[in-house]
């Protein structure tokens, strides 16, 4: 591990996450549904809070930062739920916002032996897409923002007035229509697509995909791959990451854990590659806890893990 990487210190590093916060009811099942009217036997259930900048942000306390959710749901059970869960995990929800007209999201996700997943998103209803509530004028105190393309109009406001601030933007670009895309990654420094995003988006040739995000002017442009690892391209230099090889069961989360391992990491000043490597063995060792949050690790056991690693 370098030098850099032992002195990396999360205290005090703020990073606001900005998006999705979903309520996940999770079936462990033998293998998952195929064919129709299937039929599955579930061996355990869970109910949690999910979504993609809500788990990110609990991945930013539990690895020692600051972290702030900023989203909507609705005032319902599932809304107060993940509020009140969020803020057990010592995430600041000040500004996630229940609204009274609202449904909030609800996830159902089936997970086979394996770690593989089906998952059925409802993203909510009756949800304002104003954003101009948001505290923007906090920013200036974070090392970071994160946001998902859930709520283009926040994520695009908040953008721009990090811009303003020279506060780094890290964008969780997981599948979204093309528009959402267009909009976000002029104001994005850091653009970190799933896989199947990225093919959608610029096209299954990796390089060029690359190529062809970082030319909407973001610093970096990355795709992370599972199994497979994770890509960048920085100042026009493609690198690529293994993953860690240990015994995987459940990948629900793993993305939105590397985001805000990622997030983290660039809040206090890591340089990219430290970044990848960091978010890569947070991610990982998620991925050997079922649930979306219950594996999150520590920054300690992220540290460990990963030096053990090198």
């Amino acid at each position: 591990m370098s030098e850099e990487a032992t002195c990396f210190d999360p205290q005090g590093r703020r990073v606001v996450c900005l998006g999705l916060a979903a309520f996940d009811y999770l079936w462990q099942v033998v293998e998952l549904p195929e064919g129709t009217s299937a039929k599955v036997r579930a061996h355990d259930f869970l109910t949690r809070g999910g979504g993609m900048a809500a788990t990110a942000a609990v991945a930013v306390a539990r690895l020692g930062g600051e972290a702030a959710f900023w989203g909507r749901a609705g005032q319902d059970r599932e809304g107060e739920e993940m509020k009140a869960e969020l803020a057990t995990e010592r995430v600041d929800v000040d500004a996630f916002r229940l609204f009274a007209c609202g449904r909030s999201s609800i996830s159902g996700v089936f997970v086979d032996p394996a770690g593989e997943r089906h998952i059925a998103n409802f993203r909510g209803e009756a949800l304002p897409v104003e954003a101009d509530w948001l505290p923007l004028a906090d920013l200036k105190r974070a090392g970071a923002l994160l946001a998902d393309p859930r709520w283009p109009e926040g994520a695009e406001a908040a953008f721009r007035s990090a811009r303003d601030k020279g506060v780094p933007t890290v964008l969780d670009a997981d599948v979204a229509d093309r528009e959402v895309f267009e909009r976000l990654l002029p104001l994005t420094d850091h653009a970190i697509f799933s896989e199947p995003a990225l093919a959608a988006f610029a096209g299954r040739n990796e390089a060029d995909a690359l190529a062809a995000v970082a030319r909407h002017g973001c610093r970096i442009a990355a795709v992370t791959k599972g199994s497979a690892g994770v890509s960048f391209l920085e100042a026009g230099n493609f690198s690529h990451l293994p993953a860690f090889d240990l015994e995987v069961v459940d990948t629900t989360g793993a993305g939105d854990v590397f985001h805000g391992a990622y997030a983290l990491a660039i809040a206090a000043g890591l340089s990219i590659h430290c970044a990848m490597g960091f978010a890569a063995a947070a991610a990982a060792l998620k991925c050997t806890q079922p649930g979306g949050r219950q594996g999150i690790p520590t920054f300690d056991e992220t540290m460990h893990f990963w030096s053990s690693n090198q």
